[in-house]
Order: structure tokens, then sequence, then C-alpha cells
């Protein structure tokens, strides 16, 4: 496993071997032994979304009880988004985008204190992603995707976003986002 890091202070880009022959890939997307010495937690819930082209989802984030996430396309073709929201940061409000898809089999790991979304490129995708946290929708919150601070280039001109995304809040009114180090009592 290739891992890189990037612009975003603690977003790993990974790259898993992938093993191709005539019947098709195989490849491990995850290893507790291997991931953990690249810094990477473990976890407590996978989820799966599936969408059609131009659907945007986020940008998503918990807080309290934040969540890091180790993200995957199985099928299709995402650009992905990371926005740095940690109060007191030096990134706070910088992102960073790639291109995800089950060709490419890239990863990205997005750690705690980071604000996540991601458009559809393909006909469809089907988007994994592995949690640190479980899913608390009292603390959720949504920082909306055309927020002009950030002024995210999204390759789309016109998502489809659902109601509550719409709705989000520019990052300058979110309420401050506190990451405690993991194992801090």
């Amino acid at each position: 496993m290739k891992v890189s890091g990037t612009a975003l202070g603690g977003v790993l880009l990974l790259e898993p071997r992938v093993f191709h022959d005539e019947r098709g890939y195989f490849l491990e997307s995850w290893r507790d032994d291997r991931y953990a010495a690249a810094g990477i937690p473990p976890f407590v819930q996978d989820n799966v979304s599936w969408s059609r082209r131009g659907v945007l989802r986020g940008l998503h984030l918990q807080s309290p009880h934040p969540q890091g996430k180790l993200v995957q396309v199985l099928h299709g073709e995402v650009w992905d988004v990371a926005v740095d929201v940690r109060a007191g940061s030096p990134g706070f409000g910088r992102w960073a985008g790639f291109t995800l898809s089950a060709a490419n089999a890239r990863q990205l790991w997005i750690p705690e204190g980071f604000a996540h979304g991601f458009v559809v490129l393909s006909d469809e995708a089907v988007f994994h992603y592995r949690c640190t946290d479980l899913y608390h929708p009292e603390t959720e919150a949504t920082v909306v995707w055309n927020d002009p601070d950030l002024a995210i280039g999204w390759p789309v001109a016109d998502p489809v976003v659902s109601a509550r995304d719409a709705a989000g809040v520019r990052l300058r009114d979110l309420p401050p986002v506190e990451v405690a180090a993991r194992g801090a009592a």
C-alpha cells in the first residue's frame, strides 16, 4: 500500500496494491496492522451510499463525537473533498479535492476535525466509508457546499443536493470544532 500525505495536515491518500488477472482484480481494503502503521485508528461503523451523476453529499461533520473516515468508491467515480474545520488549526478553512474511483482504487483518510463531501462524476457511484465513531445525528453539522469563503472548485455547475445540505451553514458561522488528541484523558 502506498501512503501519501496531502496539503491538508493529517489527510492521507492511500493506494492499496491491486492484483489484476483475466478474472478481474483483488485488493485489501483494510488490514488493521498496515493501516495502524499509517496512523489510522480502528473503526466502529461502516456505511455505504449509492448516488446518481451530479449528486453532491456534504459537507458533513459531527461535533462533538467527531468521526475520522476512510472513504473509497466501490463503483463509479466521485470528486471527494475534505475541509479543515479544526478550531485553531493553521489549515483552518483550507480544502483539498481528490478523484476517487473504482478504477483507481484510491482511499482517502479524513481525520477527525474535517468536514467531508463528494460529488458523483459517473452515471452512478457506490461510496463506502468506515468511521471511527458512531453516527450521532444530534451532533451532525453541515457546512454549505457552495460557501463563498471556501470557494471549492466543484467540477459540476448545478449539483443535486438534499434540502439539509442546501441549508448548511457557512464555515464562519459553524461553532468551533474541538478535536481532542487520541488517548488524552
